[in-house]
C-alpha cells in the first residue's frame, strides 16, 4: 500500500517504518521533562534519527491518562521551533501529534507532512478541513473516552467491532473534507480506553483489521501500562515488553510502529521484517 503524505508517496509493506516519540512536555507518562527544552528537543529528534526513525513524531501535549489538555498557545510555542528547525536541518518527515487545528496547520507550514490525532478529527471541528486542504497524511486513533477519563473501567460489548465501526466512521468524515484514502492510515489506540486483555487482543488481531478497513495499521505499544501489568515492571523497565509487542505487532500487520526506544525498535523491526518475509 501506498501512504500519501503531502508531496510525498511512502510505500508501506516490505519494511516496517518506525516512528519516533518526541514529547516536549512537563508531563508525559515516560520520559517528563527529558526533552522540554528547545535545543534538548532538537538533539533528541536528530538522535532519533540517526538511529534509525523513519518519522519523528512531535507533541507538545500529553495525552496520557488523567492528563489534562494545554493550551493552543502553550502547544505552538512547545511544537513549532522544534519542527521548524528540524525539518531545516535534517530534512526528516515529521508528524505533529497533536488534536488542534490550528497547531496542525502551523506544524504543517513549518515542515511537518503527517496530522496524528488522537481524537480522530472530533476534538477540532476545523482539524479535517486543515488536513484536506493541505494534503496531509493522517493517523486516525481509535479512542474510548478523553484522556482524563478513559482508563476509567472502560468496556465494550464486541471490541474488534466497536473499533472498526469507530474508525470507518473517522475514515469518511476524513475523505469527506477532502482527504483521499491513500492519505489515511488507522491506529487502534492501544492503551486508550482498553484493558489489559483489549490491548493484547487488538495487538493480535492487526491483521484483522487492515484487512476490515483497507489501509495500513499504526501500532503504539511502547512502555505502555499493559506491559507493566503483564511483566510487574514500572515504566523504566519496559524495553523487552515493548520489544515484544512490536515484533508482534509487525507480525499481525503493522506497518508503522510509534516507539520511544527508537535505535532498539529499530533493531527488533529490522530483524521481524526479515523473519516475515523469509520464505
Amino acid at each position: 500500500m501506498i501512504w500519501q503524505v503531502r508531496d510525498k508517496t511512502i510505500t508501506l509493506g516490505a519494511k516496517t517504518l518506525v516512528m519516533g516519540i518526541l514529547n516536549i512536555t512537563p508531563d508525559s507518562f515516560s520520559d517528563a521533562g527529558k526533552y522540554y527544552g528547545e535545543d534538548e528537543a532538537v538533539e533528541r529528534g536528530k538522535q532519533m534519527l540517526a538511529e534509525g526513525a523513519d518519522i519523528l513524531d512531535i507533541g507538545g501535549e500529553s495525552s496520557r491518562p488523567g492528563s489534562a489538555p494545554v493550551s493552543e498557545a502553550e502547544e505552538l510555542k512547545r511544537v513549532i521551533p522544534v519542527i521548524d528547525r528540524l525539518k531545516d536541518e535534517t530534512g526528516a518527515v515529521i508528524s505533529v501529534d497533536t488534536t488542534k487545528a490550528r497547531v496542525a496547520e502551523e506544524a504543517l507550514k513549518a515542515g511537518a507532512s503527517i496530522i496524528n490525532d488522537i481524537s480522530a478529527l472530533r476534538y477540532d471541528a476545523n482539524m479535517a478541513g486543515v488536513a484536506g486542504r493541505m494534503g496531509a497524511g493522517l493517523v486516525l486513533m481509535h479512542m474510548k473516552g478523553t484522556p482524563a477519563d478513559m482508563q476509567r473501567d472502560p468496556v465494550y460489548g464486541d471490541l474488534m467491532a466497536e473499533v472498526v465501526e469507530f474508525l470507518s466512521e473517522r475514515g469518511k468524515a476524513a475523505m469527506q473534507a477532502g482527504l483521499r484514502a491513500e492519505s489515511i492510515v488507522y491506529d487502534p489506540g492501544i492503551g486508550f480506553g482498553k484493558t489489559v486483555a483489549h490491548n493484547l487482543q487488538l495487538i493480535n488481531r492487526l491483521g484483522d483489521l487492515r484487512d476490515i478497513l483497507g489501509r495500513p495499521m499504526l501500532s503504539g505499544p511502547s512502555r505502555k501500562s499493559f506491559i507493566g501489568a503483564v511483566l510487574d515492571l514500572p515504566v523504566e523497565e519496559r524495553l523487552e515488553g515493548t520489544a515484544a509487542a512490536v515484533a508482534l505487532s509487525i507480525m499481525r500487520g503493522a506497518s508503522i510502529v510509534r516507539v520511544h526506544d527508537v535505535r532498539e525498535m529499530a533493531r527488533v523491526a529490522k530483524m521481524t521484517d526479515a523473519i516475515r518475509g523469509a520464505v
